[in-house]
């Protein structure tokens, strides 16, 4: 039985996570910025016996993770596995996106996970024995209009978990980087929204494209129990794609030298439709 940390648990892959760690025995500590407004996981648990401890933890605040990691400890003795999910996620052009967003992304995104990892890491190394598992994303490779901050986050994670893989070997510690596709969470739910007015295409399509990507919706349960698998597996395997769309995302994009890309994300609409459908399959032209 290991013990896990996992944040943002409120919903999607952060939850469904959690119940899968529960599932398997192992002792869950559940955080998330605001446990009253998001009391799923807390009923689920509740209702099917698990081992989950919901706290309250804010990844963007350095006290807030002291004080959220000193509880686990204190109460339990150490941390063995790290899983760093939470996120959050802001569309529109780099025009038109005030920094503000950007930052925000950021700082959750990736500074909320190295936030954590500095948490974890000198017990870690001491003991020698430990595991952090840090949800990325297949936009972690494949950067696409109007998802600027959101991909430049999940590109600076999978940079991060790259060096730290490698001084964290020697002391034991594994490290893990999960990249999911399109995955039914309200984050997803979220980018297939149309928003306002904007000379940039790039945003209603990508919402289209995600509408069509959700009629077959991928639930979170396949990360949750990927992520678990990678735990009790002991794999050193750095990259772990994760949902039916994942490797075909990727391979769409290594299949096209950069140059490519840009024209790609650069067509109209017309063009940019018959593209998707040619190359991956996927009607997202909305009709009517």
């Amino acid at each position: 039985m290991a013990r896990v940390l996992i944040t943002g648990t409120s919903s999607g892959i952060g939850l469904a996570t959690a119940v899968a760690f529960a599932k398997a025995g192992h002792k869950v500590y559940a955080t998330m910025r605001n446990p009253s407004r998001a009391p799923e996981l807390g009923r689920r648990a509740a209702s099917e016996g698990l081992p989950i401890t919901i706290a309250a933890m804010d990844v963007d605040s350095d006290e807030s993770v002291k004080a959220g990691m000193d509880r686990v400890v204190n109460e339990d003795g150490a941390i063995d596995v790290l899983v760093n999910n939470a996120g959050i996620e802001r569309s529109g052009s780099v025009e038109e996106l005030p920094l503000a967003e950007f930052r925000a992304v950021m700082e959750t995104n990736y500074f909320g996970a190295l936030r954590c990892i500095q948490g974890v890491l000198p017990a870690m190394r001491q003991r020698r024995s430990g595991c952090i598992v840090n949800i990325a994303s297949i936009a972690g490779h494949v950067a696409c209009s109007p998802m600027a901050p959101y991909t430049a986050s999940k590109f600076a994670l999978e940079a991060l978990s790259e060096s730290l893989a490698q001084e964290m070997k020697p002391f034991n510690v594994r490290v893990a980087i999960v990249e999911p596709g399109i995955i039914d969470t309200p984050m997803a739910r979220r980018v297939e929204i149309p928003q306002g007015p904007s000379p940039y295409p790039q945003q209603r399509r990508f919402a289209a494209m995600f509408t069509a990507s959700l009629k077959n919706p991928a639930p979170p349960s396949v990360v949750g129990e990927k992520v678990v698998e990678i735990v009790e597996s002991g794999t050193w395997q750095l990259r772990h794609p994760v949902g039916p769309d994942a490797e075909g995302f990727l391979g769409w994009r290594k299949a096209m030298n950069d140059e490519e890309w840009v024209e790609w994300g650069a067509l109209d609409d017309d063009a940019w439709y018959e593209r998707l459908k040619a190359d991956f399959g996927m009607d997202a032209r909305p009709k009517g």
